[in-house]
């Protein structure tokens, strides 16, 4: 289930890719598979071994080309392991609300990004997420726990990018089918078991349903749905080219 949207990104064959808050590797693997070469990054050691594991089996099975290279790095999202102008295109997807300090996340992925290169950041879209903070303290807290500690506007996102001096291009929802379990979730307590309410149950078993088969009704749906209750924004930007100034005036008013 891909939150960004790759076509937009503009993701080519070749490209040096980070997948930041890699999790267990979702966007690593479809950029694998359009022949970019991949540094996965998270601060969860077991996660980037499921990500070294199954990238290894992939190209295995033949599903990615074998000079492609796939590699994983354990790192903080505030000082991240890499030299400056390091990556063609990065990805930091459903992470940066989990840091109290984003302006510096927001520094370092500007700072590794080379001049003309592109990334997206998503996030829980702004309606979907305050709706579930409203229903429950539990879905977002505690912040050292992991949890959420802020709810992004589309304008303090670009200004943040703009900030750290990157220029927005475009972005999108997505996932707005996700947005109805989570507010159930959030209803009946976050941290129950899913099998321990029917309700609940019965929309998990549909969104795995849809995640396997994609079937035009529910993909049109949702399509329709994305720009009302979509569940995650996604906000490309690009870094100016050597000598070229940031040129997000928007961004810059609300900073």
């Amino acid at each position: 289930m891909l939150t960004v949207n790759y076509d937009r990104l503009e993701l080519r064959e070749g490209h040096l890719m980070l997948d930041l808050g890699c999790g267990f590797g979702r966007h690593a693997y479809e950029a694998l598979r359009r022949g970019a070469n991949v540094i996965a990054c998270d601060l969860a050691h077991d996660e980037l071994v499921e990500v070294r594991k199954i990238a290894y089996a992939m190209l295995s099975d033949g599903e990615i080309a074998e000079d492609v290279s796939v590699s994983a790095s354990q790192g903080d999202a505030t000082t991240l392991p890499f030299p400056d102008e390091t990556f063609d295109r990065i990805i930091a997807s459903e992470v940066l609300e989990h840091i109290p300090a984003d302006d510096a996340a927001f520094a370092e992925l500007a700072r590794i990004l080379k001049p003309g290169g592109m990334l997206a950041v998503t996030v829980p879209a702004f309606l979907p997420e305050r709706i579930c903070w409203a229903l429950s303290d539990d879905y977002h807290a505690p912040a050292a726990e992991g949890g959420h500690v802020r709810i992004y506007t589309v304008a303090e996102i670009r200004s943040r990018l703009a900030t750290a001096g990157l220029d927005y291009h475009d972005r999108h929802h997505a996932h707005a089918l996700h947005s109805p379990y989570w507010w159930l979730r959030c209803a009946v307590g976050p941290n129950e078991e899913v099998e321990d309410n029917r309700l609940v149950s019965a929309y998990h078993r549909l969104l795995s349903w849809d995640i396997i088969n994609a079937p035009f009704v529910t993909r049109t749906a949702e399509s329709l749905l994305n720009p009302l209750i979509g569940k995650s924004l996604a906000v490309y930007a690009t870094k100016p080219a050597a000598g070229e100034q940031t040129t997000d005036r928007i961004a810059h008013a609300y900073s």
